[in-house]
């Protein structure tokens, strides 16, 4: 699934990150980072913004009532393109800073390792009264932003929530109804009645041979489920722990089950999706606008409920992924660039205003008072789909640290997961073995 998800269509595809650490730009050096450049005091001029996509358009769309209120600053939005903007940023920090944007849209993936490899790189936000805002953004985004000295070095934008979208008609054939599913045991249970009714049709798609690039979404959100990842917040390496290999167990089962469709291709998964080869996604936020946009046919046919659990009585959901604002520690405009900062992203009317233009499901929580989450949507047989996701983000969810070694665990993660589907491997010995060769390679502590 991760080629089509918003990871890949707004932020970094596993194969860009990849290419990142693989031509060693990164250069190794520790630590968080810090506010480092001299000056950029300046509360007025012209603020450079990189974003990409619908993201920079969205972006746009705060400029004319942000230049109103704030006389003196004008707002240049580039969209620098996606994986271009990734290349650009590191050649930057790499630089001291030279050439870079006055604001940086970051992803979740991407702001760890830029804090851990470039110190000094970014502003320190919290130094220009961040920290006022830190309460107001969805439960475990925090830390997310926040370097190993405490501060923020970006204010979150987007944040994507996992949900269970499914297809009402495919189970109603078969008498089941998936809002009644609490863990994957249950869907597991109902395997053989489920293929009865629709056959040659599976649960959900992965591209099992990981071509032409990794796809470890569905692992991941598993592990998220349970408050894990590749790294724990201090760094050390979980890939092989028990939650890990509970998440790998899950995916064998389902797909020992014939209930995993092979999603291999550029487009395999869209490609399933369309010809109603698969009836479930365990997707993100940004998936309510997608599928209705991309399977008009399918109208009225969706659903949208909160995911199983790992575990009896565990978390249902999950912060699969996020993006943020920051801004670089060499721009001389510092303070202007984090007016514009602070304007478009704790205002409910501007993250709200480029959710309806971008997509981007805003971080900021008193944003969700307005009646379009609980609007009802025809496609969803008259769900209001986007209330799920606020509910869900009520419940709360752990951070997850990608690291600065986040392209090395996806993959050894996609290796192990490869080994699984199509050797067949005991996902204990496939995680835990993954796990020592990230260590080897890493220098990390290995839990």
């Amino acid at each position: 699934m991760s080629h089509l998800s918003r990871r890949d269509l707004l932020r970094a595809s596993g194969a860009g990150l990849l290419a990142v650490a693989g031509g060693g730009v990164l250069s190794a050096c520790a630590g968080s980072g810090g506010d480092t450049a001299q000056g950029g005091d300046a509360a007025t001029g012209t603020v450079t913004v990189w974003s990409w996509t619908t993201a920079a358009e969205a972006l746009r769309g705060v400029v004319p009532a942000f230049e109103k209120d704030n006389p003196g600053i004008k707002v240049d939005v580039q969209d620098v393109g996606n994986p271009a903007i990734w290349d650009k940023i590191t050649v930057g920090l790499a630089a001291g800073g030279q050439g870079l944007a006055d604001v940086l849209h970051i992803g979740c993936d991407y702001l760890p390792g830029y804090l851990e490899k470039f110190p000094g790189g970014l502003a320190d936000l919290s130094a220009l009264g961040a920290d006022a805002h830190k309460d107001k953004f969805a439960q475990g985004l925090w830390p997310v932003v926040t370097g190993k000295d405490g501060h923020a070095y970006a204010l979150p934008w987007e944040v994507n929530a996992l949900g269970f979208f499914y297809r009402k008609d495919m189970f109603d054939k078969a008498g089941i109804d998936p809002a009644a599913f609490q863990t994957w045991d249950d869907v597991l249970a109902v395997a053989d009645r489920f293929k009865a009714a629709n056959p040659g049709v599976g649960l959900l798609g992965i591209n099992k041979p990981a071509t032409p690039s990794p796809d470890l979404d569905f692992l991941q959100a598993l592990m998220q489920q349970q408050g894990a990842f590749y790294f724990d917040l201090k760094g050390d390496i979980t890939l092989g722990t028990a939650e890990s290999v509970r998440a790998m167990t899950v995916q064998k089962r389902l797909n020992d089950a014939g209930l995993i469709a092979d999603a291999a291709g550029g487009h395999g998964w869209i490609n399933l999706l369309k010809g109603g080869k698969i009836a479930t996604g365990p997707l993100a936020a940004w998936a309510v606008h997608y599928l209705e946009t991309k399977l008009p046919d399918q109208n009225g046919n969706w659903r949208i409920a909160k995911p199983p659990a790992v575990t009896p009585g565990g978390r249902r959901t999950a912060i699969v992924n996020s993006t943020h604002l920051a801004v670089a520690a060499s721009s001389p405009r510092r303070v202007a660039a984090w007016k514009f900062v602070e304007y478009a992203l704790t205002r409910p009317a501007s993250v709200n205003a480029m959710f309806t233009s971008g997509g981007v499901f805003p971080a900021l929580t008193a944003a969700y008072t307005d009646p379009m989450y609980t609007a009802p949507n025809a496609f969803y047989g008259g769900q209001p789909g986007l209330k799920t996701f606020v509910d869900l983000l009520g419940e709360g969810a752990d951070a997850t640290n990608y690291s600065g070694d986040f392209a090395r665990a996806l993959k050894l993660a996609s290796d192990a997961q490869v080994q699984v589907f199509l050797k067949g491997a005991d996902p204990a010995a496939a995680l835990q073995d993954a796990a020592k060769q990230l260590g080897r390679q890493t220098g990390r502590t290995v839990r």
